[in-house]
């Protein structure tokens, strides 16, 4: 009998690349005011190409506006209105924009299936070291999200970024942290263990996280987390198939969005679906779409949402 992996059909737009956070590690940032805004009419644009292409999600992903700029608005804004555009062209938006308030959240709720923030990692040490310029990587700001979102009722996915300067300690902090908010509100659907992958664009000179301990994280968050919650490595920081398949063993049952390209880590290209089915069939496992929204969630969505995801799971059904 084939054991069951799931994936997400996505494709992503980038509202806008600047952000007022300055990571070492990343690879996606822009310096504000250096990277224009996508209009709606390239958004629709890109959208009606997918239509025939079988794609679900679309994951909003965006630099981040300060909280306090002239501009916030009109940033918030953009990406409600891509959301909305991506609904009414039949997608089913998820949105990973950084720290929001707990109004930008209860609006964004309205059009969105689920909604994302990478806690990365509890330990306060790195705002001194890889996050010394990066406001929005304070630990607590980022485990208040989870909260609101677990108060607000937003399916929401969370996860770690590993090898940037913690320790295997503070591993056990952040998983523990993500633990109690799920115990409390039952709203983390997927947590993701992202292995630190370097490019082209950092600035930092830290070493890749060495990807043959990621089983063994794999089987510490697998120990930690409620078993409600959805395990997810992105299989194009995995580059050894062995490892890959060790992560399945270990308790890893999602392989997030495979889209054409990885905004986040650009010098690592996705998989297709032919090639990663190639190295998990032959082993037992069988590559399923999912939506970007877990099925025991769909009563929390709006009305509205609700039709719009019954309409995809009637498509997946057949």
């Amino acid at each position: 009998m084939s054991k069951i992996v799931t994936y997400s059909p996505a494709y992503t737009l980038v509202p806008t690349y600047e952000c007022f956070n300055s990571c070492t590690y990343c690879n996606f940032r822009t310096a504000p005011g250096k990277s224009p805004w996508l209009s709606l009419g390239s958004a629709k644009t890109q959208l009606l190409s997918l239509i025939s292409q079988g794609v679900i999600e679309i994951l909003i992903l965006s630099g981040e506006i300060h909280p306090k700029s002239l501009r916030r608005q009109a940033w918030f804004e953009l990406i409600y209105d891509l959301c909305r555009l991506a609904l009414s062209l039949g997608f089913l938006p998820h949105t990973n924009a950084g720290p929001l308030s707990r109004e930008e959240m209860a609006q964004l709720k309205q059009v969105n299936v689920s909604m994302g923030l990478m806690l990365e990692q509890m330990t306060p040490k790195l705002l001194q070291k890889v996050h010394r310029n990066a406001p929005s990587k304070i630990p607590q700001l980022r485990l208040q999200q989870l909260e609101w979102a677990g108060e607000l009722g937003i399916p929401f996915t969370t996860g770690l970024l590993l090898g940037i300067g913690e320790t295997k300690e503070d591993w056990w902090e952040t998983l523990e942290a993500i633990a109690s908010v799920h115990e409390k509100w039952g709203h983390i659907q997927e947590v993701i263990l992202q292995p630190h992958s370097p490019g082209d664009q950092q600035i930092w000179n830290g070493q890749a996280f060495d990807i043959n301990f990621l089983p063994e994280v794999v089987a510490i968050a697998r120990k930690v987390l409620p078993s409600s919650i959805t395990l997810q490595i992105p299989p194009n920081l995995v580059t050894k198939p062995e490892t890959l398949l060790a992560c399945l063993d270990a308790g890893v049952r999602d392989l997030g969005g495979i889209s054409p390209h990885d905004e986040v880590n650009p010098d690592y290209p996705h998989l297709d679906y032919q090639a990663l089915v190639k190295i998990l069939q032959p082993q037992g496992w069988q590559l399923i779409p999912r939506l970007p929204v877990y099925f025991q969630y769909y009563d929390w969505l709006p009305k509205n949402l609700q039709n719009s995801v019954s309409k995809w799971r009637r498509k997946l059904q057949n």
